[in-house]
């Protein structure tokens, strides 16, 4: 626990001392919030803050995991870190805590602005279930960011993490509600991971019951996820030890 919690604190500072990372991963949630959310909040003020919260959760997933991981894989500190008797697990353990600060932060940024600028009226319950609706809500896409970081070249890992960030959270209804998209889109989106999430998190933002469907969605897509990530996992490191 000691050496993940080491590895997790260096990580966490080496990430905040670079503004390249740490002013997007902060702000952007914020300002799409800004834009799209905050001048027509009203009565679904406590639902646009949670998906914007969960949308600001799935930067950290795709970017400090999809491509920070698939950066690492190309440098030759990785190279030396694999020959380390420290597991993947020890590893990906420390990552994972590293990203729930930064997640923490970016959802916290959201969560302030929209305090501050619409009638948010949540109960501390409200906040509470909020809170752990985004941490479980959030978890399969972490496994995804960690899939695209070992599947995707260094190159590709920028662009397809932007890609898949900004499309998914269009598409699962996280900027303006499902019921705003296009018929087609509409459709789509029920089958997405980021619709399944943008429903738990608008079920605990308005107080109602956990909704079952989304959650078991959500749970076989971390199950998929998980799966893609060790295989990816595994093949790189195959590679590496031919």
């Amino acid at each position: 626990m000691t050496l993940v919690l080491a590895h997790a604190r260096a990580m966490t500072l080496e990430l905040a001392r670079h503004p390249a990372y740490l002013v997007p991963t902060l702000a952007f949630p914020a300002v799409f919030f800004l834009f799209f959310a905050a001048p027509g909040t009203n009565a679904d003020a406590d639902v646009r803050m949670a998906t914007f919260a969960g949308f600001a959760a799935l930067g950290v997933a795709f970017f400090q995991f999809g491509v920070g991981i698939a950066a690492e894989r190309a440098s030759p500190w990785e190279v030396y870190l694999r020959t380390l008797p420290v597991g993947a697990g020890t590893r990906l353990a420390a990552r994972v805590l590293s990203a729930a600060v930064f997640a923490a932060a970016a959802a916290a940024v959201v969560i302030a602005v929209a305090v501050a600028l619409t009638p948010v009226g949540l109960t501390p319950r409200g906040w509470v279930e909020l809170a752990a609706a985004l941490v479980a809500g959030t978890a399969p896409f972490a496994l995804l960011g960690v899939a695209i970081g070992y599947w995707a070249p260094p190159r590709a890992a920028l662009p397809l993490a932007n890609l898949l960030y900004l499309g998914l959270a269009y598409a699962g209804g996280l900027w303006f509600g499902p019921q705003h998209l296009p018929d087609a889109v509409q459709r789509a989106s029920t089958v997405l991971p980021t619709r399944a999430l943008g429903d738990v998190l608008a079920a605990a933002a308005l107080g109602a019951v956990p909704p079952w469907r989304p959650w078991i969605a959500l749970v076989c897509f971390a199950a998929a996820f998980g799966a893609l990530a060790v295989w990816g996992y595994r093949r790189d490191a195959g590679r590496r030890h031919r």
